[in-house]
């Protein structure tokens, strides 16, 4: 059951960072890290994330690049750590 959410919200957070327009090389870079952890969270086995520690600090470090530009996608981004969080990871 929590693995189907985390899936929604993934797909929803996807769905968002294709709507991003204004970026500088930085946001490029945050965006094409997330988008390649999203891909693979939804294509691999979600328990494999326990191996990849610095995919749950990329994402945190992009919720503080989002949040003052972009606060709908730093939140749906918190949104998947929180799940990821009440999973174990």
């Amino acid at each position: 059951m929590e693995q189907q959410k985390l899936r929604e919200l993934l797909e929803t957070l996807h769905k968002e960072l294709e709507q991003v327009d204004s970026v500088d090389e930085t946001t490029i870079e945050v965006l094409s890290n997330l988008k390649e952890d999203i891909s693979k969270l939804v294509e691999e086995n979600i328990s494999t994330l326990h191996e990849n520690e610095s995919l749950i600090e990329r994402m945190s470090e992009a919720v503080d690049h989002f949040e003052a530009g972009h606060p709908k996608l730093s939140m749906t981004i918190q949104h998947v750590l929180d799940s990821l969080a009440n999973m174990g990871f």
